[in-house]
């Protein structure tokens, strides 16, 4: 597995090279934002740990550059910013997972294989008309291909294997971003929409509903 580090303290990206490289994984570093917009143009990675606040071009501008040609590779965020509107606005580029600095390894080593098994997984999803290959990262409905951000491809994932129970929004934000602490879940019903509207969804009629007050359900 082929991960690249774009992060601008020398230090920190020694200990993580050094680290992830003695646990197997092949390192490519980047020491600011252009440098590492650079290399993904020319390489294929499996992950990205990315910080926000590098020179020449922001963590989160590079995220969303990223996204533009590549809605698949893991996105981790390792900074500082640590508010709920910068949470939010670090998933909303695209960003998969976010850990506060200062971080223990041993936590990113784990949220790394997490990553990695979401990304073996190999069965079909169904929800009517809609099929989900998780092996191929594929979205159909009515046979029509539909491309899905990393963030919203893992909340439909995670609604459909669900399906005929109510997902509350705290819930989603704990399972799908993996965070567990207290948090605006409006962010939820933003990528609600954008799948809705992707899908062709009718808002209340067709396969994902909401649930006044709690979350979502997703129905055949």
């Amino acid at each position: 597995m082929h991960i690249l580090i774009v992060e601008d303290e020398v230090g920190i990206v020694q200990f993580l090279k050094q680290g992830l490289e003695e646990e197997g994984y092949e390192v490519t570093t980047a020491f600011d934002g252009i440098q590492g917009f650079e290399v993904v143009q020319t390489t294929t990675f499996d992950l990205v740990l990315l910080d926000w606040m590098i020179p020449k071009m922001s963590g989160l501008d590079l995220c969303k550059a990223i996204r533009i040609k590549d809605s698949n590779t893991p996105i981790i965020f390792l900074t500082a910013k640590d508010t709920v509107q910068e949470t939010i606005e670090g998933l909303k580029a695209g960003a998969n997972d976010y850990i506060k600095k200062p971080f223990s390894f041993e936590e990113l080593v784990e949220r790394i294989k997490v990553h990695f098994r979401k990304e073996k997984e190999g069965d079909v999803l169904v929800l009517g008309t809609i099929l989900i290959d998780l092996a191929k990262h594929l979205v159909t409905v009515d046979q029509r291909e539909v491309s899905l951000t990393q963030r919203e491809f893992e909340l439909l994932c995670y609604l459909v294997k669900n399906k005929g129970k109510v997902c509350a929004r705290n819930q989603i934000i704990a399972d799908v971003w993996d965070i567990h602490f207290e948090y605006d879940t409006g962010v939820i019903d933003v990528f609600i929409n954008a799948i809705r509207k992707k899908l062709n969804l009718k808002i209340e009629e067709d396969y994902i509903k909401t649930v006044r007050g709690i979350g979502y359900i997703a129905n055949d």
